[in-house]
């Protein structure tokens, strides 16, 4: 099988204007879109007395639940000392293998398409991605939680997805709603693959227009956001930090030592104060939930911030809708820039929407995407310019 090459993308990939994508034709034709060859050594799997060697590559929920359907020869994670074994099975680096082993990429988060490309370009031919074994096989594979997430979701709210599209204020909005929507229904890399792992550029995107913000940074997590803030729009008159990690704050305040006007906020957002549950130690993906290893304080941003804000950002691990709930007078009175996180769940995307533009619909819509898989999903809220009597 020949290997899968990430084809080039022109520069004027997101001038062209094109109808908002049929989800249901997608989801329709999803196995009919696979070529024979690739069908056909995905298959293959099933026997294993005849097939190559076959190895997963990275250790996650995915390929632990794809050994259990389909017993891989071993894992590969270049990072595991040597001996390390993991449900049962050999760990081991990627320069060890034959290169007639049948690798299958379960990296579905962040970077998919440049795991995919490292496996191509260390030489091995019969590679195979998760989506690929869902397509070939589906009665066996089941699909990423993500994907049966959103299939549910658009089938369940056509009208609510195309509103968002009806929105969008330019074109690249609108390609990047279809892109990451086509993904969110296969997880199939390829249809990312205009798009790079550019964390550090989310937020900043030209339109927004900043100029001497007060900035809310809500989920302020170690400060990084914050830092990119202060660095790129050094005239800003100040920035409001919410964090209810403790060990997360001291980071941010050690990070953020060389900035002016920064005030730290020990509490999470959300539309009412008082006390929640919190998974405190899972970095920047800590949230707020039932299950929760330790309480924290909430606050509203209406409630702990008495100034006029110009721009908020929210990246809040599904909490977004509850916090921006909270920031209603602000987003009334204030109507300040807001660049919103809408990844978390499928919901997420039109719940952001319907509540911010419920509130006012005097905002431009705008959406960007930051990594090659389904997180760090953006939705940007420009206040439109004044119309002349």
């Amino acid at each position: 099988m020949p290997n899968k090459q990430v084809p080039a993308v022109s520069n004027n990939y997101f001038e062209s204007n094109q109808a908002m994508l049929d989800f249901q034709d997608v989801i329709t034709h999803y196995a009919a879109q696979q070529d024979g060859a690739t069908r056909t050594l995905a298959q293959s799997l099933l026997h294993p007395h005849t097939r190559p060697p076959l190895y997963y590559f990275g250790r996650n929920e995915l390929s632990a639940g794809l050994h259990d359907v389909i017993p891989a020869d071993g894992f590969i994670d270049d990072f595991a000392p040597s001996g390390t074994t993991w449900h049962a099975m050999p760990v081991v680096a990627l320069a060890q293998l034959d290169k007639g082993s049948v690798i299958v990429n379960c990296v579905i988060n962040a970077k998919p398409r440049t795991a995919f490309s490292r496996l191509a370009q260390a030489g091995f031919s019969q590679l195979l991605s998760y989506a690929d074994l869902c397509r070939a096989m589906p009665e066996h594979i089941p699909l990423p939680d993500f994907v049966a997430a959103t299939r549910a979701d658009v089938t369940a709210s056509p009208a609510k997805w195309a509103a968002i599209y009806a929105k969008l204020a330019d074109s690249a909005s609108r390609q990047v709603f279809n892109d990451v929507l086509r993904y969110r229904l296969t997880a199939d890399h390829t249809c990312l693959n205009a798009y790079a792992f550019r964390p550090h550029e989310q937020y900043f995107e030209d339109f927004m227009h900043f100029n001497r913000e007060v900035f809310v940074d809500a989920g302020g997590f170690d400060g990084d956001t914050t830092e990119q803030f202060c660095q790129r729009y050094p005239d800003y008159q100040k920035v409001y930090l919410f964090e209810p990690a403790s060990a997360n704050l001291t980071l941010a305040k050690s990070r953020l030592t060389g900035f002016r006007d920064i005030e730290f906020i020990e509490k999470g957002v959300s539309n009412e104060s008082g006390t929640l549950y919190f998974n405190a130690n899972q970095g920047s993906a800590s949230a707020i939930s039932d299950s929760g290893d330790s309480s924290i304080e909430v606050t509203t941003i209406d409630a702990c911030v008495s100034a006029p804000v110009s721009f908020i950002k929210m990246d809040l691990e599904g909490w977004e809708i509850n916090a921006l709930t909270g920031a209603r007078d602000h987003i009334l009175t204030d109507h300040p820039k807001l660049a919103i996180a809408v990844y978390h769940r499928p919901s997420d995307f039109w719940g952001v929407f319907e509540l911010i533009i419920g509130l006012r619909d005097d905002y431009q819509v705008y959406l960007r995407h930051y990594t090659e898989s389904w997180t760090e999903t953006v939705m940007f809220f420009l206040p439109a310019p004044a119309t002349k009597n």
